[in-house]
């Protein structure tokens, strides 16, 4: 059996004050676009499908439109869905009935009744029968009323208990599990991400053990492609680069080949184009102006300048070369010893830049024109009443 493994396609994120929209809708379409080549038996997404519990509309629209590319696949591919801790997972659930009349299963929320049972997908291939589990992101807290005497205490502990009361027959059949949570492997952490929403101290992780009897383990929530303790508990990754930290990525498609019984699973990588690519820049500015590349030029870049004297109107110049800056940090020995005592960067960041960044958190979406063409306004007036002092 072959099967797709994706999962944080965070539809309607923003990366800085970018829209990703059409990066997102580029690299869905690749998606869709091997599904359609290749034919695999089933998609698996696990969870942070939207960016926000409320998406927007756009955001909807986007998912929808990814939808309806793979029900368009003779024969139909199964797509199966849980939810993760970005997603509102009523919002996820909306028409879930409908849409497994159409192949397209979707688990939104954790087991809420103590009838009601982790949901479960059947497919088959030639060797058999292979159950996945549809486990959506859950805290120790959703779930504890399922037990009246020995309820959860950890996260590890609310997993491990709900795949227990489902008496899995793990002996004679491939099981697969579906997950959104921050696992960790005999004591170690994963790699993470700054994208990434991971609690402090490390509250949240589940440890491995809970899931290891799997055939595979078919996670979410890291953005970066790993296994985790053993080679068939994988995170998949984000399919785009969401912050500066992932410009070392090489994001991909994971497809995951499940034999017989008992047989280690294969996955193998297939390359994603992104519409930009996000990477970094470090040195003096004249140098960076006089080495950029051509097919770098469209890309999100993050430039740290190492100019001993302050350059003059850094962003400006840049602007010049690259259209989609991200920031601009300034490192050299005068800022490290201004800063030692903080031990950060100073990032030289354009008013405009963050006043989009605080409307985008405080609204929901970017400034429109009308509300950038007042505050440029406001800007250059202030900027004139400082050149006169």
């Amino acid at each position: 059996m072959r099967f797709f493994h994706l999962s944080d396609l965070h539809i309607g994120r923003q990366l800085h004050h970018y829209n990703l929209i059409e990066d997102q809708r580029k690299v869905l379409g690749e998606i869709a676009a091997y599904a359609g080549d290749i034919h695999p038996d089933a998609i698996v997404i696990a969870g942070d499908i939207y960016d926000k519990s409320v998406p927007s509309a756009e955001a909807v629209t986007v998912f929808d439109e990814f939808l309806t590319a793979l029900s368009g696949i003779e024969p139909p591919v199964p797509v199966l869905v849980i939810s993760g801790n970005h997603d509102s997972p009523e919002r996820l659930s909306y028409a879930s009935g409908f849409l497994k009349a159409h192949q397209v299963y979707v688990a939104g929320s954790a087991p809420d009744t103590g009838v009601e049972r982790i949901s479960k997908v059947t497919l088959r291939d030639e060797f058999g029968e292979v159950d996945f589990y549809l486990l959506p992101f859950l805290k120790p807290a959703y779930v504890k009323h399922l037990w009246e005497n020995d309820s959860p205490e950890s996260y590890s502990d609310a997993v491990r208990m709900l795949i227990e009361r489902e008496g899995i027959d793990f002996a004679g059949r491939r099981n697969v599990l579906i997950s959104h949570q921050f696992y960790t492997g005999e004591g170690t952490a994963p790699g993470t991400c700054d994208s990434e929403t991971i609690a402090v101290g490390g509250i949240d992780n589940v440890d491995t053990s809970a899931v290891k009897p799997f055939d595979y383990v078919a996670l979410g929530h890291l953005h970066g492609a790993q296994s985790v303790g053993c080679g068939h508990i994988q995170y998949c990754g984000s399919p785009m680069k969401y912050s500066v930290s992932e410009s070392g990525h090489n994001k991909s498609l994971a497809m995951v080949i499940l034999r017989e019984k008992g047989e280690e699973p294969e996955v193998v990588r297939l390359p994603l184009h992104p519409l930009r690519d996000v990477i970094r820049k470090r040195g003096k500015l004249k140098d960076i102006l006089r080495v950029s590349r051509e097919e770098e030029r469209e890309d999100y870049v993050s430039i740290t300048l190492t100019d001993e004297s302050e350059p003059y109107k850094p962003k400006e110049q840049l602007e010049k070369v690259y259209s989609h800056i991200l920031e601009v940090r300034l490192d050299n020995d005068r800022v490290r010893q201004k800063l030692s005592e903080f031990d950060e960067e100073l990032v030289l960041k354009d008013p405009m830049a963050v006043f989009c960044d605080f409307y985008a958190e405080i609204q929901g979406r970017e400034p429109g024109d009308e509300e950038k063409e007042i505050l440029e306004q406001v800007i250059d007036r202030a900027g004139e009443e400082e050149s006169r002092r």
